[in-house]
């Protein structure tokens, strides 16, 4: 009897965790997420401020190796390249800020809001969706 309430046990923690955890990624996607658009959308008018171009690269950089290091569960698998292209082209986009080249920053940024695009596509078509971050202040 025990051994089969330990089992039923075991299966409802397994059942129960992989939603759970689906959760926390997609916490942390819609952060990435979230706080990348609002330095892309500061950035485009501000791209002749040297120092916040360095700023904002710093940062892009940042949250594109938090992205890499990232546990992805497998109900969101496929969404998550799109997370890390998002990331990889902001960091681009910012570069191209530093360097001067407006041109280069536009394409790397509307790459990158194309990708955030397919992210929440991806998610949609799996049955998630990214929380609202502005609807918990």
């Amino acid at each position: 009897m025990r051994a089969k309430f330990a089992a039923l046990a075991i299966a409802l923690v397994v059942a129960f965790a992989p939603p759970a955890w689906a959760g926390s990624y997609l916490d942390r996607a819609a952060l990435l997420l979230d706080e990348a658009h609002k330095e892309g959308d500061l950035l485009m008018p501000h791209t002749n401020d040297k120092e916040l171009c360095l700023l904002v690269r710093d940062l892009a950089a940042a949250r594109a190796r938090a992205a890499r290091k990232m546990e992805v569960p497998l109900q969101v698998a496929k969404a998550h390249p799109h997370l890390l292209l998002v990331m990889e082209n902001l960091e681009r986009a910012a570069d191209a800020a530093v360097e001067g080249s407006f041109k280069k920053f536009m394409e790397h940024l509307q790459v990158a809001r194309e990708e955030d695009k397919l992210v929440r596509t991806v998610l949609s078509q799996l049955g998630y969706a990214l929380p609202d971050l502005c609807a918990k202040r």
